[in-house]
């Protein structure tokens, strides 16, 4: 088993509970981890044996341009997308930052992290 990540991608989207943050958008970080098996890849040097990450970082960018009203949408949404294409995967986990949320005051991020299934420890 390997933990597979992408971390740090940054996205500029539409998600917020309220009108105005969906319509102006805002900046956001997702760190993305999948625990899958490898032994296979490993033996053989083949991408079709393991999670190939340029996929995942498609899934993260797709869904990322969906507005939605709760960050949890979002991410859920990643999780699906991920354990609906590689069924071989034994966790997802999603972390996703909204950065400088407008709360009234200085808020450096806003974060939401989720997970599914096991993950080996980082």
């Amino acid at each position: 088993m390997a933990l597979i990540s992408l971390e740090d991608m940054h996205f500029y989207a539409y998600h917020g509970y309220y009108r105005e943050e969906r319509r102006a958008g805002g900046e956001f970080i997702l760190d993305l981890w999948v625990d899958a098996p490898v032994q296979g890849a490993t033996l053989e040097d083949d991408l079709f044996q393991t999670v190939n990450y340029e996929k995942l970082y498609v899934f993260c960018q797709s869904e990322m341009k969906k507005p939605s009203a709760l960050l949890e949408t979002v991410a859920q949404r990643i999780i699906a997308r991920v354990t609906g294409h590689f069924n071989t995967i034994q966790g997802v986990r999603v972390r996703l930052k909204k950065l400088n949320p407008p709360l009234g005051g200085q808020v450096g991020s806003a974060t939401v992290d989720m997970a599914v299934g096991s993950l080996q420890p980082s």
